[in-house]
C-alpha cells in the first residue's frame, strides 16, 4: 500500500470514529434499581445525542430503569441508535388517559436493539372498557413511532404492554427483526404490531402472542412484507377493522409468507365494519402459512362489528385481488374458509390455491368452505372442498 493510500485510509478510519458518539443514560443521572423515574435522564440523554451530528448511541446499561411516560422528538442532526442492555419498565399503575409510554416522532435513521420493554400491563387491563364504552379512556401504547423513516428494530422483547406493543403511524422503510412481542391470551387491545398511513414496512423472523391481533393493518398500509411470523396466542393477523371513517387510503401490496399460527382465534384475517365508508383493499399475498387449531383459519368478515349494536346495512369496501396459497394445518372450527364479502362491493379475483386444513375439534367432521359475494377461481387441492 502507498503512504498516500495508507494517509488516505487513515483519516477515513479517523473521521468515522469521530462521527460516532456515545451517551450512556447513567452519565445524565440514570438509576437502574427499578424504583427511580429516569424520565428526566432521557430527555436529556435524548436531547444531547438528537443536537450531535454523526451516528450517535445512546447506551441503556444493564439494570432495571423505570420510566414515566416520554415523547422523544426530531429532526435529529444525526442519525440515532438505542442500544438497550437491560430492561425499561412501565409505571405500575393504570395511567388512564395517556396513549403512550415511549414515543418516537419526527426521526430519520433510528435504530433500537435488544433489551426489555416491560410494559406492566396488568395494571390498566381491568379498566380496558372499549368495548362497550365508546368514550373509555386512552391507555399507554408501549411504543410509538410517528412519522419516522429508515428505522430498524431488532432483538427487542416487549412484555405485557397495557395497550398496543408497537404503534406505527404515517412511517416509511422501517423494519423488524427478531422481535419477542409477549402479553397474556385474555389481555385486552394488546396488538403486537399495529400500522395505518405507513409503507415498505417489512417484518421479519419474530415471535408474537398476545391477547389480541399479531399484527393488524389500518387503512394507508402499503407494500407490507411479513416473513417467518410466528404467531400464538392472539388473533392472528388481521387486515382491519376498515371503513369507520371518510376518504381511508387503501391497503395495497400486502405479502404474508413462512409463517405459523399456533391456537389462535383467527389467522389469516380482513375485517370492514359495516355499514362503513368507502375503501379499497387489494394485492394481498398470504402464501406458505401452517396453523394449528386456529379458529378461522381464512376469513374474510365485511360485517365486521365488535360491538353488540351491529347493522344490517353492508360495507362499502372494495376487496380485490386476495391470494390464498399453501395454506395447511389444523381448525378448530368446522368452517376452516369463510369468505363474507359485501353485497354492496362483492370481492373480485380471490384465489384459493392449495389449501389442505383438516378439523382437529372433539366432536368429529370434516372441515367445509363457505363464500358470499365472492368470485375468484381455486386451484389445485382443496380441503375442504372449494366455495367459489
Amino acid at each position: 500500500m502507498s503512504l498516500l493510500m495508507l494517509m488516505l485510509f487513515l483519516a477515513l478510519a479517523k473521521n468515522q470514529a469521530q462521527a460516532r458518539t456515545v451517551f450512556n443514560i447513567k452519565d445524565f443521572g440514570a438509576v437502574g434499581d427499578g424504583k427511580t423515574d429516569n424520565k428526566k435522564a432521557l430527555y436529556d440523554v435524548w436531547n444531547g445525542a438528537c443536537r450531535s451530528k454523526g451516528t450517535n448511541v445512546i447506551v441503556i446499561p444493564s439494570g432495571t430503569y423505570l420510566l414515566g411516560p416520554v415523547v422523544l422528538t426530531g429532526p435529529c442532526n444525526g442519525a440515532i441508535a438505542f442500544l438497550i442492555k437491560g430492561a425499561l419498565r412501565a409505571s405500575n399503575s393504570p395511567q388512564l388517559g395517556i396513549d403512550h409510554w415511549i414515543t418516537f416522532r419526527f426521526i430519520d435513521r433510528l435504530t433500537i436493539t435488544g433489551g426489555v420493554l416491560d410494559g406492566q400491563g396488568a395494571a390498566s387491563w381491568p379498566y380496558n372498557d372499549c368495548s362497550k364504552n365508546p368514550n373509555c379512556k386512552a391507555l399507554p401504547v408501549t411504543m410509538r413511532f410517528d412519522f419516522v423513516t429508515n428505522a430498524w428494530i431488532h432483538d427487542v422483547t416487549s412484555l405485557n404492554s397495557k395497550n398496543f406493543h408497537f404503534n406505527l403511524f404515517s412511517c416509511r422503510d422501517m423494519t423488524f427483526e427478531h422481535v419477542t412481542i409477549t402479553a397474556p391470551k385474555d389481555s385486552p387491545n394488546t396488538d403486537g404490531i399495529h400500522m395505518a398511513h405507513s409503507s415498505n414496512i417489512t417484518i421479519r423472523d419474530s415471535a408474537i402472542g398476545t391477547g389480541d391481533d399479531c399484527i393488524s393493518l389500518g387503512p394507508g398500509s402499503e407494500n407490507i412484507k411479513m416473513t417467518g411470523i410466528a404467531c400464538g396466542p392472539g388473533h392472528g393477523v388481521s387486515i382491519g377493522s376498515l371503513g369507520g371513517s371518510p376518504n381511508e387510503p387503501p391497503v395495497t401490496n400486502v405479502f404474508l409468507g413462512s409463517s405459523t399460527f399456533t391456537g389462535t382465534m383467527n389467522a389469516l384475517r380482513i375485517k370492514t365494519k359495516a355499514p362503513s365508508y368507502q375503501g379499497v383493499v387489494t394485492d394481498i399475498t398470504f402464501q406458505d402459512i401452517f396453523v394449528k387449531d386456529a379458529g378461522n383459519p381464512i376469513i374474510i368478515d365485511q360485517q365486521y362489528c365488535p360491538s353488540k349494536t351491529c347493522s344490517p346495512q353492508s360495507s362499502r369496501v372494495k376487496i380485490s385481488e386476495v391470494r390464498f396459497r399453501n395454506i395447511e394445518g389444523t381448525s378448530s372450527s368446522l368452517v376452516a374458509v369463510n369468505i363474507n364479502c359485501s353485497p354492496a362491493a362483492p370481492c373480485t379475483g380471490i384465489e384459493l390455491r392449495d389449501i389442505n386444513l383438516e378439523y382437529d375439534g372433539r366432536e368429529g367432521g370434516r372441515t367445509s368452505s363457505v363464500c358470499a359475494n365472492a368470485k375468484g377461481a381455486f386451484y389445485g387441492k382443496q380441503n375442504p372442498p372449494s366455495c367459489l
